[in-house]
């Protein structure tokens, strides 16, 4: 089964507090309560995310976190990105050397091929499109594009 880590959806849960903001500068106290995190998990995020640039810190007593970019800028792939690393399905769909069935396996080429359609899937849908619910009665399948 092909899942995203806790501390990955934690992460969109976060940047979708954030867009809600408005560019408004938001504390790590105030996002832990606002998604109902642990503060320790949220810090730890944020930590990711302001190292990756998809998030600005301002220190001081009025410091806090605001998003890098509009919601609209920002895609799913990139926060996955930022919290797990490159979006691969196996070790080598990233790189070359980190299996050692590589010299008598042949499947690289079309792990790739799954690796880079399960990228561009989530690279089309944006942080604001993540922050739209999605109507009940809709089905997941027949779903192209969010509205936003």
């Amino acid at each position: 089964m092909l899942r995203i880590s806790k501390m990955t959806d934690y992460a969109i849960m976060v940047m979708v507090e954030l867009q809600a903001s408005h560019g408004e500068l938001l504390t790590a106290h105030v996002l832990a309560e606002r998604s109902r995190l642990e503060l320790p998990t949220v810090s730890k995020v944020l930590k990711l995310l302001v190292k990756t640039n998809l998030v600005d810190s301002c220190r001081g007593a009025n410091g806090g976190y605001r998003l890098e970019r509009k919601a609209k800028e920002i895609n799913v792939a990139e926060i996955i990105a930022a919290i797990e690393g490159p979006i691969a399905m196996t070790e080598c769909s990233v790189e070359e050397g980190l299996c050692a069935q590589e010299a008598v396996c042949s499947l690289r080429g079309n792990w790739q091929r799954i690796s880079v359609a399960v990228a561009k899937a989530m690279e089309s849908v944006s942080l604001a499109e993540m922050a739209q619910p999605v109507k009940p009665d809709a089905d997941p399948l027949q779903i192209t594009t969010l509205n936003v």
